[in-house]
């Protein structure tokens, strides 16, 4: 089935990056959509790096004390 791109700016990108490469531009556009395609199925989700960083990174166990604004100011050497 063809792609007909209609917008001159879409095309000229098209034509640069053909240029460039030394390709066809049908092959410019396909190496393009195929190195956005491999780029978004390698990436990994948010709530995947964060679960990770949760899991190496732990928090410490609750000491039971209160942080109220005199403690940050007893921390921070303020009176």
């Amino acid at each position: 089935m063809p792609l007909y791109i209609k917008d001159d700016a879409t095309a000229e990108l098209v034509g640069q990056l053909a240029k460039l490469r030394g390709l066809t531009k049908q092959d410019a556009v396909k190496e393009a959509v195929q190195a956005e395609l491999n780029r978004i199925s390698a990436a990994v989700p948010l709530r995947e790096r964060f679960a990770a960083l949760r899991a190496a990174h732990k928090l410490p166990p609750p000491t039971g004390n209160t942080a109220d604004k005199a403690f940050f100011d007893d921390l921070s050497g303020d009176l």
